[in-house]
C-alpha cells in the first residue's frame, strides 16, 4: 500500500532534480514489499500526472518538469525488469503517441505494464505520421491500438487516425483505446472521436483491454466512462427513424 506521505517525499526531490533522493524513495518502497507494478501505477504515474498539472497551472518551471520527467523515465527503465511476468495471452497491442507528442513516459509505462500482463506489445512512441502507424498495423495485425496523447493540439491528428482506420475498415477486429491527459481533461472527447475504449489510468487500461472481448460490440466502453452509454443502433434501413446513424464496427 502506497501512503500519501511517500508520494510527497518522492515529488519534492523530483522537482529539485535530485536523482539520488528519488531512487532512495523508490528503493524504500520496493524494500517495504510494494511490487514494481504498484510503484508504476501508484507512485510514478500519479506523480507524472501531478507534474503535468503543476506545469499547466504555472506552479513549476519547464526546467523542473524536464528534470522530473527524465528522472521518472530513469526510474521506470530500472523497474522494467522487476515487473512480474504473467502467462502469455496470445493478444497483441500497439502503443503509439501522436506525431508531436513530447511526453512519451505515460505510453512507455503502459507498454511495460501490458507486456507484464502477458500481452505481445509493440511501442511505436511518437514522431510518426499516421500513414506510418497504419502501415505498421497492416503488417503486425494487433488486437488493440492504444493512442496516448497529452496536449489539446494533438487532438486533430488522433481524430484523423481514428477516422482513417474506420473509413478504410481493413482491420474489422481492431479496437482503439485512448489514454492520457488529452482525454482526461476533455470529458467525452474519446466518445466524440469514436474510440472504442478509454482509460484514465494504467489499472483501467489493463482492465478494459482484458474485458473488451467478453462485451457486446456496442458496450465496449471504458469502465470509467463519464457520459451516458450509447445504445446499439441498427442500420438506417432497418430503423424506425432514418436519422439514426450507424455505429461503426471498427477499432479496438
Amino acid at each position: 500500500m502506497v501512503k500519501e506521505e511517500m508520494l510527497g517525499r518522492y515529488l519534492e526531490p523530483l522537482l529539485r532534480g535530485d536523482r539520488t533522493a528519488c531512487r532512495g524513495v523508490i528503493e524504500e518502497a520496493l524494500q517495504s514489499g510494494i511490487p514494481a507494478n504498484s510503484v508504476y501505477m501508484h507512485i510514478v504515474w500519479p506523480i507524472m500526472v501531478e507534474i503535468e498539472k503543476l506545469l499547466r497551472k504555472g506552479k513549476i518551471s519547464p526546467i523542473q518538469e524536464h528534470l522530473a520527467t527524465r528522472i521518472n523515465r530513469t526510474i521506470v527503465d530500472q523497474l522494467q525488469n522487476k515487473l512480474p511476468r504473467r502467462p502469455v495471452k496470445n493478444k497483441k497491442i500497439v502503443v503509439c503517441c501522436t506525431q508531436e507528442e513530447l511526453q512519451e513516459l505515460g505510453a512507455q509505462m503502459l507498454t511495460d505494464l501490458f507486456e507484464s500482463d502477458g500481452w505481445e506489445v509493440r511501442f511505436l512512441g511518437g514522431g510518426l505520421a499516421n500513414d506510418d502507424v497504419l502501415g505498421f498495423i497492416n503488417g503486425y495485425g494487433p488486437d488493440i491500438l492504444l493512442i496516448y496523447g497529452t496536449a489539446p493540439k494533438q487532438a486533430p491528428q488522433v481524430r484523423q487516425l481514428i477516422d482513417t482506420i474506420k473509413l478504410v475498415d481493413a482491420w474489422p477486429n481492431l479496437r482503439i483505446m485512448v489514454s492520457g491527459g488529452l482525454f482526461n481533461r476533455a470529458e467525452g472527447l474519446w466518445e466524440e472521436m469514436e474510440a472504442d475504449m478509454y482509460a484514465s489510468t494504467p489499472t483501467e487500461a489493463l482492465q478494459v483491454a482484458a474485458n473488451h472481448e467478453a462485451m457486446p460490440r456496442c458496450e465496449r466502453r471504458t469502465i470509467n466512462r463519464r457520459k451516458k452509454r450509447r445504445r446499439c443502433l441498427v442500420a438506417p434501413h432497418l430503423s424506425a427513424s432514418p436519422k439514426v446513424p450507424v455505429m461503426e464496427a471498427s477499432p479496438q
